[in-house]
């Protein structure tokens, strides 16, 4: 169960981060967009470390409040919450 988690996180932060850079491509073509609210549910689902390599690697939300304070927040809480229902994987 350990194992199927760890792939679940390392698979969850490479889908944020991939998101991240395609978004920030997107940005730079003025093309369709993909949505802050997908960004927030991947990262919702343990994947802020994800977007927030992708803020730093690809340069972008860096601006956004919501980003800038919220997803090192998150990425805090998900470590709280990872501590605590590790005895359970």
């Amino acid at each position: 169960m350990q194992n199927l988690f760890l792939i679940y996180l390392i698979l969850i932060n490479l889908i944020t981060f991939v998101l991240m850079g395609v978004d920030k491509k997107k940005a730079r073509n003025n093309q369709w967009r993909i949505s802050e609210k997908t960004l927030w549910i991947g990262a919702l689902l343990f994947g802020a470390i994800g977007v927030w390599l992708g803020m730093k690697i690809f340069h972008h939300k860096t601006k956004h409040t919501s980003f800038k304070i919220g997803i090192p927040i998150l990425i805090l809480l998900e470590l709280i919450a990872l501590y605590y229902i590790r005895p359970f994987l």
